[in-house]
């Protein structure tokens, strides 16, 4: 094990130096900073001003097109909310909509899912479902972290040096910070999209969080 954890030291040690605070990213942009920041980087990506409201922004994502709008916290950005401007599909559509977004994420290997398989069925009524049942169609996934910011944590804690000449029991303390590292960087990285239903017809919304910067009650 302690030659795993000088190759991994060694082989990113002068990435992490260089590596950001890991993330949620949108179109490789971090979901982070201030609002005009933000907009004007998405503005960089092709996306333009809507007509009624200089701080949306329109343009294609993913095949769609979509609305992009920018929230924040306490000035910081937390959250992209992207609004399919498609509103008017049935049942049938959105229904293969979904199912094709899920498996779309599902085949990225850049994001993770703790759920079981959420497809919807092809002979589920979704509009009874959302009326009498409440239910919501809705699917969460992560995105994982970088690997850069995982050796950076580890090298903030331990010194090279430190890493080389561990004994077996302080490797195995090391992996077990390295793993809960990951897991709760992880948990913070939360990209979800899910139906909405308005007046008969259906649409897709999405959500890139970013967990660091969301309220936490502190206004409270």
């Amino acid at each position: 094990m302690k030659k795993i954890l000088s190759l991994a030291v060694l082989l990113v040690f002068s990435l992490a130096m260089y590596a950001q605070k890991d993330v949620t990213k949108f179109l490789g942009i971090p979901v982070d900073g201030t609002k005009s920041e933000m907009i004007k980087k998405l503005k960089e990506k092709g996306f333009t001003e809507s007509s009624y409201d200089k701080e949306v922004l329109e343009g294609e994502f993913n095949g769609m097109d979509v609305n992009i709008s920018v929230v924040t916290n306490n000035n910081k950005v937390y959250r992209i909310f992207i609004s399919d401007t498609n509103a008017t599909m049935n049942e049938t559509n959105i229904r293969i909509k979904f199912n094709t977004l899920y498996q779309q994420f599902k085949n990225n290997k850049k994001y993770i899912s703790l759920s079981e398989d959420l497809s919807i069925p092809e002979d589920e009524d979704i509009s009874y479902e959302i009326t009498v049942h409440n239910k919501r169609y809705e699917a969460i996934f992560y995105q994982i972290p970088d690997s850069a910011s995982m050796v950076q944590n580890m090298l903030s804690k331990y010194t090279r040096e430190e890493l080389n000449n561990m004994t077996e029991e302080e490797q195995k303390e090391v992996m077990k910070n390295m793993t809960s590292y990951a897991l709760d960087t992880t948990s913070k990285k939360c990209v979800w999209f899910m139906i909405v239903e308005h007046f008969g017809s259906f649409h897709i919304v999405m959500y890139y969080d970013n967990e660091y910067n969301k309220a936490q009650g502190d206004d409270l």
